[in-house]
C-alpha cells in the first residue's frame, strides 16, 4: 500500500482493479485542518455503479459463495494482520483527511481490526436449526448470505464505519460495494486494495467514490443490489428506504441522535464529569451517539457545571497529527458554520454561552476548521440547539429535580441512539437505563462501540444493529427446508 504522502490521485477498486471513472471525472478531497486539497479521487456515476455491482454479482456467484466458512475465517484474520500492519500510515491518512487526532484515528482502526476478528471467529458458528416434526416429515433451517450488498458510510468515522459493515458482511459470504463519503474516500480505498492482498478474491470488495446525491441514490434503487446499509443523518437513511422499497431490498440504517446524559445527586461527581466531557466532545462532537443533552440533579448542578466549563477550558484544540490534540478539525468550513449557527441561535433564544462557541483563529490553526467547544445553559426543551441534531463540540446542560423528570426530559426527542447514566445506586442505574428510550445505554462510562455488542437506535436513529451476531445474520437470508422421509411416496389426493 503505497503511503499516503506520495498519492495525490485515488483511483476506484471495482474488479480486483484500480480504476478511473467511466466519464474520467474527477473530485478534490481537502485536509480538514488546513483546507487544502489532500488529493483527487476518480468521481463515479451510474455506469460505475453499473460495473462495481456486476462485479459484485460475478464474485459472489463465481467465488465467494463456494469459499467455506473455514477459509474466509482464514482469511478475515489475515485481513486484519495486514490492517495492523499499515495501522500508523492508515491512521496518519485518516486523520488528514478527516481532521481528528491521530491518536482517535489509531484507536478506531483498532477497533476496526478487532472487528474483522470477531467475525471472522462468529463465521463458523452461524448455523441452522433442525425442527421437530409428525408424520414422517424432517425439516431444517439453513442461513445464505443475502447477496450483493451496497454500503454506505459517513465521513466521520470513516474507516471504521467501512469496518463495521465490511467484516459482518463478508463473513456472512455476501459481496459488497461500498460507497464512503466524498469528503472522507481515501482509507477505505485502501482498505479495498488491503483485502486483495489479504486473498480476498477480485469483486467480492469494491469501492466506488463519488456523490452521495447521485450515486448514493442510484445504489439504493439498484435492482441488482439486495440489501443496503447505511450510516449517517436521519432525513438521508429516509430517502435510501423510499428508494430501497421499489425492489424491496433489505435495510439497515443508522442514523442521527440527540443523545442524553443524566447526572444523579448521588454520581462520583468527578467520574460523571471527565466521562461527559468526553462523550459529547470526542471527535470534535461530530458522532451520531454524543451524549449532547447533559442533565443534573439540582443539588449537584452548579458544581458539575463549574467543573464540566473548567474541563472543557482545559482542553486542546490543535493540529490533529501532534499527539497531545483532544480535539480536531471540523470536517469543512461550511460544516463550521452550521455548528456555530446553532450557538447562535441558543444564545439568541436565551441560553447562556459559558465558554467556547467560536472558530478559532490563532497561529496555524486559522487556516483551518478549527472550534472551540461550547458549553451552553439556561436552555429549555424547545430551543433548536436542544432539539436538533448539531453534530459538532457544542453541550447543552439543564437542572432536573426528580427521576421522573429526568427520564421525561432524556426521552424528550424524536431521536433514540444511545444515553448515559451516571449513578452509585446500582437500582437507580438499572431503572433509569431501562427507562431511556434508546438503543444502547452506558452507565458510569463514556464508550458506546465494542465488538459484541448490538450498535443502533430507536425511533428515528433507525433500526437494525451493528457490530453484533445479530448484524451478521441481517447479512443472510433463512431458509427453510421440509422434506419427506416415510417408506411410501406421498399422495395427497389419493390418485
Amino acid at each position: 500500500m503505497s503511503t499516503a504522502s506520495d498519492r495525490k490521485h485515488y483511483s476506484m477498486i471495482i474488479d480486483g482493479k484500480s480504476v478511473e471513472a467511466q466519464s474520467g471525472l474527477t473530485f478534490e478531497t481537502f485536509n480538514p485542518s488546513k483546507n487544502e486539497v489532500l488529493a483527487t479521487v476518480a468521481r463515479a456515476g451510474k455506469a460505475d455503479v453499473d460495473a462495481a455491482v456486476a462485479a459484485a454479482r460475478g464474485a459472489l456467484n463465481n467465488a465467494w459463495k463456494k469459499t467455506s466458512a473455514v477459509k474466509r475465517t482464514r482469511l478475515l484474520m489475515k485481513y486484519a494482520e495486514l490492517i495492523q500492519k499499515n495501522i500508523d500510515e492508515l491512521a496518519r491518512l485518516e486523520t488528514m483527511n478527516c481532521g481528528k487526532p491521530v491518536w482517535a484515528s489509531k484507536g478506531e482502526l483498532t477497533q476496526g481490526i478487532e472487528d474483522f476478528e470477531y467475525y471472522a471467529g462468529a463465521i463458523t458458528k452461524l448455523t441452522g436449526e433442525t425442527l421437530v416434526m409428525p408424520n414422517n416429515l424432517f425439516a431444517y433451517t439453513t442461513r445464505e448470505p443475502v447477496g450483493v450488498c451496497g454500503q454506505i458510510v459517513p465521513w466521520n468515522y470513516p474507516v471504521m464505519m467501512a469496518a463495521w459493515k465490511l467484516a459482518p458482511a463478508l463473513a456472512a459470504g455476501c459481496t459488497v460495494v461500498l460507497k464512503p463519503a466524498s469528503a472522507t474516500p481515501l482509507t477505505a480505498l485502501c482498505l479495498a486494495e488491503l483485502a486483495l492482498e489479504a486473498g480476498i478474491p477480485a469483486g467480492v470488495v469494491n469501492v466506488i467514490t463519488g456523490p452521495g446525491a447521485e450515486i448514493g441514490a442510484y445504489m439504493a434503487e439498484h435492482p441488482g443490489i439486495d440489501k443496503i446499509a447505511f450510516t449517517g443523518e436521519t432525513e438521508t437513511g429516509k430517502a435510501i428506504m423510499r428508494a430501497a422499497a421499489g425492489t424491496m431490498k433489505r435495510v439497515t440504517l443508522e442514523l442521527g441522535g440527540k443523545s442524553p446524559n443524566l447526572v444523579f445527586e448521588d454520581a462520583d461527581l468527578a467520574a460523571a464529569v471527565n466521562g461527559s466531557v468526553f462523550a459529547v466532545f470526542y471527535s470534535s462532537g461530530q458522532s451520531c451517539e454524543a451524549r449532547t443533552r447533559v442533565y443534573v440533579h439540582e443539588k449537584v448542578y452548579d458544581a458539575f457545571v463549574a467543573d464540566f466549563i473548567a474541563k472543557t477550558q482545559k482542553l486542546v484544540v490543535g493540529d490533529p497529527l501532534h499527539e497531545k490534540t483532544q480535539i480536531g478539525a471540523l470536517i469543512s468550513d461550511a460544516h463550521l458554520r452550521k455548528v456555530h449557527g446553532y450557538v447562535e441561535s441558543g444564545v439568541a433564544e436565551g441560553a447562556r454561552l459559558e465558554c467556547g462557541g467560536k472558530k478559532v483563529e490563532t497561529g496555524d490553526l486559522a487556516k483551518g476548521n478549527f472550534y472551540a467547544p461550547a458549553v451552553l445553559t439556561g436552555v429549555n426543551q424547545k430551543m433548536k440547539c436542544v432539539r436538533e441534531e448539531v453534530f459538532g463540540p457544542v453541550v447543552t446542560i439543564s437542572p432536573f429535580k426528580t427521576e421522573s423528570e429526568a427520564l421525561e426530559l432524556a426521552n424528550d426527542t424524536e431521536y433514540g441512539l444511545a444515553g448515559t447514566v451516571w449513578s452509585t445506586n446500582g437500582a437507580r442505574a438499572i431503572r433509569a437505563s431501562a427507562g431511556i428510550k434508546a438503543g444502547l445505554i452506558t452507565v458510569n462510562q463514556p464508550f458506546t462501540g465494542f465488538p459484541g455488542v448490538p450498535f443502533g437506535g430507536f425511533k428515528q436513529s433507525g433500526f437494525g444493529r451493528e457490530l453484533a451476531l445479530e448484524t451478521l445474520k441481517l447479512y443472510t437470508e433463512q431458509k427453510s427446508v421440509v422434506q419427506w422421509v416415510g417408506e411410501k411416496p406421498l399422495n395427497p389426493f389419493g390418485l
